[in-house]
């Protein structure tokens, strides 16, 4: 099978050119990400994404290991012609206007004229800035200046996107509008490749992630999996003291006020049993569920190792 991105034993070494000692940025990556996937790296400040990133993009190249594109060593031209990459903190020219700086950034890409013209409407329109195009990037907000370099990043129609904090410092209306694009390239069938900070919209749009930390992958697999099952919650009212000691014993969590209690338990068998204990007594069940942690939660725990 060939893979958007695969990886084996990526690691760059950085050394100071005044001492002996080295740094592993990215120390022995294995990943493989699906074509069509929605997949997103995370991982705390200094954790190695961007340098990630940066050999796939062969802005850099690994000291050891190998890094493929659709089945190309990304150190070769033809592994980058497939991709579109949108930068964190880009800066296009402030006194070019939106159509002005797409038309240019396609040109360096090796687009001609005739495709330009054709697809820089296109665009402008699917990114919300068809009445924009021919004011100057200066006027733009954060969320309009994502936007178009989200439209740059799209212009030659790349079978994968690469995406650095896309959402940053776009507000809410803005980061709806991107996810909503964003999911219309994955209904094409497009591969994209998030790295963001913003673990809400991460679990909100990504299938797969991986959580780099020190330069190694602390936690890989799919978002559903990962934040599944860390408990079961039962809220009762009416319980009778005695039952409320004995679930306590049991719960991995239990707050109680006035008769009303609400238990964490750590497995469905402990929480069904409590449920038969509680309708023994007759009281009265006001919620049972499963509770399930956010992505948030997951990586907290990954990269705090608790």
């Amino acid at each position: 099978m060939t893979y958007a991105i695969e990886t084996e034993g990526l690691t760059k070494v950085f050394k100071k050119a005044w001492s002996k000692k080295e740094f592993r940025a990215v120390d022995g990556v294995s990943l493989r990400v699906e074509r069509g996937a929605t997949y997103g790296l995370l991982g705390p400040n200094g954790a190695g994404k961007t340098t990630f990133v940066k050999m796939l993009l062969s802005c850099s190249h690994p000291t050891a290991g190998l890094a493929k594109v659709f089945g190309m060593d990304t150190r070769t031209r033809p592994a980058r012609q497939p991709i579109g990459y949108l930068p964190e903190n880009h800066r296009f020219p402030t006194y070019m206007t939106g159509r002005g700086m797409l038309d240019f950034y396609a040109a360096l890409s090796g687009m001609d004229s005739g495709s330009r013209k054709k697809r820089i409407p296109e665009l402008l329109d699917i990114v919300g800035l068809n009445q924009w195009g021919n004011t100057r990037l200066g006027k733009y907000s954060k969320g309009m200046l994502q936007r178009v370099g989200l439209a740059q990043a799209l212009m030659h129609e790349p079978l994968l996107l690469v995406l650095d904090e896309p959402s940053d410092g776009v507000d809410p209306v803005g980061r709806r509008q991107i996810r909503d694009i964003l999911h219309a390239l994955e209904q094409k069938g497009v591969t994209i490749f998030l790295n963001s900070h913003l673990l809400v919209e991460v679990e909100l749009f990504c299938r797969d992630v991986a959580i780099i930390q020190n330069g190694k992958v602390a936690l890989e697999g799919r978002v559903q999996e990962l934040t599944a099952g860390s408990g079961y919650t039962v809220e009762a009212e009416g319980v009778p003291e005695q039952l409320a000691t004995e679930l306590r014993t049991r719960a991995k969590s239990f707050s109680q006020n006035n008769g009303s209690l609400a238990v964490l338990f750590g497995d469905r068998e402990t929480a069904n049993q409590a449920v038969d204990l509680l309708r023994a007594e007759r009281c009265d069940i006001e919620k049972l569920g499963r509770v399930n942690s956010t992505l948030e939660e997951v990586f907290m725990r990954t990269v705090s190792g608790k």
